[in-house]
């Protein structure tokens, strides 16, 4: 099943880092249902160490307390190990590492879930940059896919999760505190 906005999104039970506070405690493994009744930030990076990603990773890490103000989780994923994520996870940022990073990253390392959300690059075996916002129903309500080189924005992540949220007509440029539409 391919990931499709207003159907459920696709399953997943992935390795991560969740709760792991060495290395051999790595994987414990992550589910779509053990987000249920919550909503769900799910993206997808292309690699480890590299250099648009951890400034992704970061920039949702130090705002991840507004997140949880709408009870929403987040969660990271990258077809790398979840050793590579440890040890990403316990670099320092100013030697391009993640380290303080608030929320589990998870690894797809046999591919299959960023195929089934339409994000694999099957030519390097890399997942592209994906965003999906998944409701506490498990259904899928966002999906935006950019070009490797591009960070997402955090402020129009908020965005988009909370005019969701409101479960109304938001028009172009809708912020929290804006009227919404009506219908006629």
């Amino acid at each position: 099943m391919l990931a499709q906005v207003g159907k459920p999104a696709p399953d997943f039970a992935l390795a991560s880092t969740k709760g792991a506070t060495g290395a051999k405690d790595l994987g414990k493994e992550v589910k779509l249902s053990d987000y249920s009744g919550k909503w769900l930030i799910l993206f997808f990076y292309p690699l480890d160490f590299t250099f648009v990603c951890p400034t992704e990773i970061t920039a949702l890490s130090e705002r991840y307390d507004e997140f949880k103000e709408f009870d929403t989780e987040i969660l990271g994923c990258s077809t790398d190990s979840v050793f590579s994520h440890w040890a990403w996870l316990n670099t320092p940022r100013d030697k391009n590492g993640i380290a303080g990073t608030k929320y589990p990253l998870a690894s797809d390392f046999t591919k299959e879930v960023a195929r089934a959300y339409g994000v694999l690059d099957e030519k390097s075996g890399v997942a592209q940059r994906g965003l999906f916002i998944i409701d506490p129903n498990g259904v899928l309500k966002y999906a935006v896919v950019t070009d490797d080189n591009v960070g997402r924005s955090v402020e129009e992540t908020l965005r988009v999760l909370q005019a969701l949220q409101t479960g109304g007509l938001c028009p172009a440029e809708w912020k929290p505190g804006k009227a919404l539409l009506t219908k006629a």
